[in-house]
């Protein structure tokens, strides 16, 4: 069990949120706490997307050729209206 205090401002922000959710003023700070503290331990994104980032080689290439269409788009002469 655990207590906390908090300043009025604060306090009136959580008993409108809370009245908003339809929820408990407890019930509305343990979700938040319970989504801080996943959030928290779920660490960086990287970490997060170890297991998949980078897995996948497409054969590259394309990505050097994308500076060179974007040129074109911003020199193509705009249509006539």
């Amino acid at each position: 069990m655990r207590s906390l205090r908090l300043d009025g401002d604060l306090d009136e922000k959580v008993r409108r949120a809370a009245a908003i959710r339809g929820e408990s003023v407890s019930e509305f700070l343990r979700r938040a706490a319970a989504e801080r503290a996943e959030d928290t331990l779920a660490g960086t994104v990287r970490e997060r997307f170890a297991d998949v980032a980078g897995v996948i080689h497409g054969g590259g290439g394309r990505a050097r050729r994308t500076g060179d269409a974007f040129r074109d788009v911003l020199t193509r002469p705009s249509p006539k209206r």
